[in-house]
């Protein structure tokens, strides 16, 4: 779990937001807690249909609109932890363009803050507490995140999705909607071509090595 956390405060910053860096460091130390107790439990990828299927978790895709877009697993729910900021002040407006200068041209993301209803919004998806919810994102990083408000907000069986939606297989999930492969649906902007250059090589070369 080490790792994950290393990779939660390396990833994590590069998805804008207005959220200071004590808060988050916060929110992700009380995730860590949660799941090393046990109080959240981990569930990789390949156990989640496993887990929906047998065991009743009803899996929550807490990801922004403009990736659930590209791809979801179907009869998933959805209420975003992020939501894009539609704050046109000026400290936001330079805040944006020094976004899209650095990250956002290179990710796709946009410039979002942290949805200040999305406790309130999953109670109305899913009123009964006791309920079984699997929280996922693209990387493992935003559910975490989503993990602890919701049990803040008490919501007692939850489950993470480990590593998230980028490290799951072709056959994790059962059903996926949306034009992406689930797992390269966090990837935007010029990044998302260079993955596609990338998998382009990889199938060429492929295709080389079994003529010889």
């Amino acid at each position: 779990m080490a790792i994950q956390l290393k990779l939660f405060h390396t990833t994590f910053s590069t998805t804008p937001h207005r959220f200071s860096t004590t808060q988050t460091n916060a929110v992700s130390g009380k995730a860590q807690q949660l799941i090393q107790s046990g109080t959240v439990r981990p569930v990789l990828p390949k156990e989640a249909a496993s887990a929906m299927k047998s065991e009743g978790y009803i899996l929550l895709d807490i990801r922004p609109e403009w990736e659930r877009e590209k791809a979801r697993v179907s009869g998933s729910l959805h209420v975003p932890l992020f939501v894009e900021d539609m704050d046109n002040g000026p400290l936001t407006l330079l805040k944006k363009w020094v976004h899209f200068g650095y990250i956002g041209l290179w990710t796709g993301q946009n410039f979002t803050m942290i949805n200040p209803d999305f406790v309130q919004q999953v109670e109305v998806k899913v009123p009964d507490k006791e309920s079984k919810l699997l929280v996922a994102c693209g990387e493992g990083l935003r559910s975490m995140m989503a993990a602890s408000k919701l049990h803040e907000g008490g919501y007692r069986n939850l489950g993470w999705l480990a590593g998230g939606f980028t490290r799951s297989k072709d056959d994790d999930f059962s059903g996926v909607e949306g034009p992406e492969k689930l797992q390269y649906a966090t990837i935007g902007g010029v990044s998302y071509y260079f993955l596609k250059i990338i998998i382009l090589l990889q199938a060429v070369g492929k295709r080389g090595a079994k003529t010889f």
